[in-house]
């Protein structure tokens, strides 16, 4: 698993933009990430300018930044349009790099977490409600453009985009990054953001804090075993927002971590760079959402 996981980074990396191929330093439209599924994909152009990502026109920070998002199953090709406040247009077209993503078996799931019951479906189509709610704010602010820590420290276990085979089951991918860590272990915000939501016992996600970053960019830190902050409360990098837990659909104590740009879910391995410790490999600690 180690071999795979290094082979995916490796990958990823090789796919980002780098800004001497877009273009000088004096370019008007800087564009930087990771052209990759699953990647995101950050630029800066003029204030008021119009941008485009291949064809959807996306909101653009009163400062000139945005943001794009690479979805789990994008590609093959990501084209950029910037109108400029003066009408002159700018094109630009990338390659998006195809990922193959790993199978993750988890068994010995309560049943219930893997079949739930017409009572629990309502829950989490309200659990589900909740999040989107909190992510579908598009706030004029461009703190994402100062990149993001990690939030916890602690094995991976668990990788964005693995298909899920709970109890023998197939189940939807899985859009996050599982750091596993002792109960009670800080959990800090990676990045400066506005807290959106703040839950308590949802059937998946247990306890959890989302935080928005500007224009959609969204975190969401799930299983918490306790909770230190509240709804719209200002938060800086570095700041804690509560522990790691074992709350919802877990089989052990760890922070679930997710990266989400208007809805979209995305890698949040190669944003965050190399983990605070060696200690980072895959290894075989069960404790997966």
């Amino acid at each position: 698993m180690r071999r795979i996981v290094a082979a995916l980074l490796l990958g990823i990396l090789a796919a980002t933009a780098a800004p001497a191929a877009d273009g000088a330093p004096s370019d008007p439209l800087r564009i930087d990430g990771i052209m990759s599924q699953g990647g995101f994909v950050t630029g800066t152009a003029p204030p008021g300018t119009h941008v485009r990502a291949n064809g959807a026109e996306l909101p653009v920070a009163s400062t000139g930044a945005f943001a794009i998002a690479l979805a789990r199953d994008a590609g093959p090709k990501l084209a950029v349009e910037a109108v400029f406040p003066d009408g002159s247009v700018e094109r630009r077209t990338f390659a998006v790099a195809k990922r193959a993503w790993p199978v993750q078996r988890i068994d010995g799931l309560p049943e219930r977490q893997v079949t739930p019951s017409d009572d629990d479906i309502a829950a989490i189509r309200d659990e589900q409600s909740k999040i989107a709610t909190a992510r579908a704010r598009v706030r004029d602010a461009d703190e994402f453009m100062k990149g993001f820590a990690w939030p916890a420290v602690g094995p991976i276990s668990g990788v964005f985009g693995s298909q899920r085979i709970l109890n023998g089951q197939p189940r939807a991918a899985h859009l996050g990054l599982d750091i596993a860590a002792p109960e009670g272990s800080p959990v800090l915000a990676p990045a400066d953001g506005l807290v959106t939501l703040v839950a308590h016992d949802l059937f998946f996600n247990g306890n959890i804090v989302v935080l928005d970053h500007g224009l959609g960019v969204t975190t969401i830190y799930a299983h918490l075993a306790t909770i230190g902050v509240s709804e719209g409360q200002k938060v800086h990098r570095g700041e804690p927002l509560g522990t790691v837990g074992r709350t919802g659909r877990a089989t052990g104590p760890h922070l679930h971590f997710g990266l989400n740009v208007r809805g979209v879910g995305l890698d949040p391995a190669p944003v965050l760079g190399p983990a605070p410790t060696a200690n980072n490999t895959l290894g075989a600690v069960n404790s997966k959402h």
